[in-house]
């Protein structure tokens, strides 16, 4: 049952067009993942990135991100040129995403490709279409969210991007006559947000295959909730907590912690649980089906929120005027299981855990997280080694943390440097600052990841860029900051067979090979 595997987003891969795809640098880095022993390569949610660039804010909880398409495949089918695709930019800095010259660039190149499919698929004089067998079966199975996603993102493109609640009250209302005049009018539009969708999917799940046949599997990462500029909050209505007028009445966030003093005001809107209970839970079903399509262990973001969750009023404008409500709590998972079978679900456990939330996880059975830099604080700490319990995953850190390499050189705090030292025997029990300065932050780092590895946690999963010994360049995401995340790129050649053998050799030691 141990086993091991490296965090190591889609977007963070090399590659020639601004961001990582599902290009050959994807089918390369499953072949580094098998090289090193690897059984999980865990990614950053597939959806597509919204407000701050942050994949957990997304249009959709059900689409795939436009910017993971191999604009190389689509050269090869004969839908791009060599030429066209060096027309555009794609960013100054190889080892970190632009997306603001990708949104301009990418979106020009794939319309660029759908006008080519279509004409490919066109009939005589061009008066009807015969799309490929699979495009249909695609649209066929995903019917049930891609409708509305594709005529969500054609209204979002007619009004210029803006919020789905500042558009006409006819659209916003979601007025049957004035959606339908609206499709009739722009079929091409619509057409091309499927198109995307439909090859999102094939180049995906030809990854995923790929790395199932490694014999590695996919652990992805949904978010609990929605983003408030979603088509799913666009439809879902009843869905979600609204007040008298039909807005949102609060919305999520979490209290002060760790990684902010004044809480965190994220803006999600909050499910209404009583009509979720009412419905048996189906569109958790349908969410939760879609994602085991896509993934082969499903990471939930934020679980204590099905415990309890915070609940800010829609109109503060700090996290601090929330209060604690209930959520479903087993309730949930039970209704998921009948349906679905046992599932193969990961909990994000983090952040103040109140004895509920403890026996939620326990009665779920799923197991939680461990985070190495959240256990020298002081006192007998659960996220120290000899506390983990067998039923979890052990990180150094997760996408929020920063690197190891920074965390010990600009982020622990003296106490928790000197625990740590002590802690992993590369000081005495009670270090003396000079002997602190002394250490090397790799001895530190490399100490830090056997630790992990030593661990009785069943998994043990470490980000790419500890295994690389990277700094603060890396750190993909700063909580409560807006902009500058989710744009570390590794470098080319990053992947190398000999960091693959001591990857290798180093679990090895620990049993997880």
């Amino acid at each position: 049952m141990r086993e091991s595997g490296i965090l190591m987003p889609v977007s963070s891969l090399p590659g020639p067009y601004g961001i990582g795809c599902f290009g050959k640098e994807a089918f390369k880095f499953v072949d580094f993942l098998a090289q090193a022993g690897q059984k999980i390569w865990q990614i950053l949610p597939l959806s597509p990135t919204g407000y701050g660039d942050s994949p957990y804010q997304s249009c959709s909880a059900f689409a795939g991100n436009p910017y993971f398409i191999d604009l190389d495949a689509l050269k090869e089918e004969g839908l791009l040129t060599a030429a066209q695709l060096k027309a555009e930019k794609w960013g100054t800095d190889p080892k970190e995403v632009d997306y603001g010259t990708l949104y301009v660039s990418r979106f020009k190149v794939l319309r660029t490709a759908y006008a080519a499919w279509r004409k490919q698929c066109a009939g005589l004089h061009g008066c009807s279409y015969y799309f490929p067998d699979d495009y249909y079966a695609f649209t066929l199975a995903n019917e049930e969210w891609l409708d509305d996603y594709a005529l969500y993102m054609a209204l979002k493109v007619a009004n210029g991007m803006k919020n789905w609640v500042e558009w006409d009250k006819p659209y916003r209302l979601r007025d049957k006559k004035a959606l339908a005049a609206f499709a009739a009018e722009n079929e091409e539009e619509i057409g091309f947000w499927k198109f995307v969708q439909y090859k999102f999917a094939a180049q995906w799940q030809a990854v995923k295959a790929y790395a199932n046949k490694k014999d590695v599997q996919i652990l992805g990462d949904i978010p609990i909730y929605v983003s408030a500029d979603s088509v799913d909050a666009w439809v879902g209505g009843a869905l979600f907590e609204l007040d008298a007028d039909g807005g949102f009445a609060r919305v999520a966030g979490c209290p002060p912690d760790y990684f902010s003093a004044n809480g965190q005001l994220w803006g999600n809107p909050l499910y209404n649980w009583e009509y979720h209970k009412k419905t048996g839970y189906a569109w958790w079903v349908r969410r939760v089906r879609h994602a085991l399509g896509i993934y082969d262990l499903l990471r939930i973001d934020h679980f204590r929120g099905f415990d309890t969750y915070w609940a800010i009023p829609a109109d503060s404008t700090t996290a601090r005027t929330g209060k604690w409500e209930n959520g479903p709590g087993m309730e949930l998972f039970d209704a998921l299981e009948a349906v679905l079978g046992k599932l193969p679900i990961i909990a994000e456990d983090l952040g103040e855990l109140f004895p509920s939330v403890r026996k939620l996880l326990a009665d779920s059975t799923f197991p939680g997280m461990k985070v190495l830099q959240f256990a020298f604080s002081g006192g007998d700490s659960e996220y120290l080694p000899h506390n983990h319990v067998k039923n979890s995953v052990v990180y150094p850190g997760t996408h929020d943390n920063t690197t190891l390499t920074d965390w010990w050189e600009n982020g622990a705090s003296e106490k928790e440097k000197a625990a740590a030292a002590a802690y992993l025997h590369l000081t005495g029990v009670k270090p003396t600052a000079k002997e602190l300065a002394a250490i090397r932050t790799d001895d530190v780092r490399i100490a830090l990841l056997r630790a992990a590895l030593g661990s009785v946690a069943d998994r043990a999963i470490i980000p790419m860029y500890d295994w690389l010994g990277l700094g603060a360049e890396a750190h993909l995401n700063t909580p409560g900051k807006l902009g500058g995340n989710w744009a570390w790129r590794a470098a080319d050649g990053f992947a190398a067979k000999a960091l693959a053998k001591t990857i290798h050799d180093e679990c090895s030691v620990y049993c997880r090979v």
